[in-house]
C-alpha cells in the first residue's frame, strides 16, 4: 500500500535533493544513456524513490533492456505509482511518477518482457537502493514451500 503524500516547495526540495536529482525527479530531466549508477547494478534488492524513499521495484524484475537506463518489467505494488500522459519532445509516451512525493522517475513503453509486457526505464538517479532486503524475502518464501 502506497505511504502518505508528500508535498514540499521548490526551495524544499532544492534543500534535500542534489541538483541532479532535483532537475530529473521535479523538472522532469533525463540523466544520459548508460551513465547511471544502476545502470550496471546486478545485486539483489529494493529500488527505492530517491526523493521520498518508497519502494519501487525489486531487483528481481530488473532486466538488461539495452536501452541505457535501469529496466524493470513490473513494479512492486501498483499503487506506488501513477502513469500520466507525456506528450513533450514531439513524442508520445507514458511518464512514470512516485505516487508518494510526485517525483518523475521515468517512461513506461510496451516492449518489455514476459510476465507483464513493459518495461519501466527509470533514471538511476531518480532511485536509491537497498541491497538484500528483497533478496531475503525471496529466499524466505522459498524454504516455506
Amino acid at each position: 500500500m502506497a505511504q502518505n503524500t508528500i508535498e514540499k516547495s521548490d526551495d524544499e526540495w532544492k534543500k534535500v535533493l542534489t541538483p541532479e536529482q532535483y532537475h530529473i525527479l521535479r523538472k522532469k530531466g533525463t540523466e544520459k544513456p548508460f551513465s547511471g549508477n544502476l545502470y550496471y547494478n546486478k545485486e539483489r534488492g529494493v529500488y527505492t524513490c530517491a526523493a521520498c524513499g518508497q519502494e519501487l521495484f525489486s531487483s528481481d524484475t530488473k532486466f538488461e533492456s539495452g536501452s541505457g537506463w535501469p529496466s524493470f518489467y513490473d513494479v512492486v505494488s501498483s499503487d506506488r505509482v501513477r502513469l500520466k500522459e507525456d506528450k513533450s519532445n514531439f513524442m508520445n509516451r507514458i511518464e512514470i511518477v512516485c505516487s508518494r512525493c510526485g517525483g518523475h522517475l521515468g517512461h513506461v513503453f510496451e516492449d518489455g518482457p514476459a510476465p507483464t509486457g513493459k518495461r519501466y526505464c527509470i533514471n538511476s538517479v531518480s532511485l536509491n537502493f537497498k541491497k538484500g532486503e528483497e533478496g531475503k524475502k525471496g529466499e524466505e518464501e522459498k524454504k516455506e514451500e
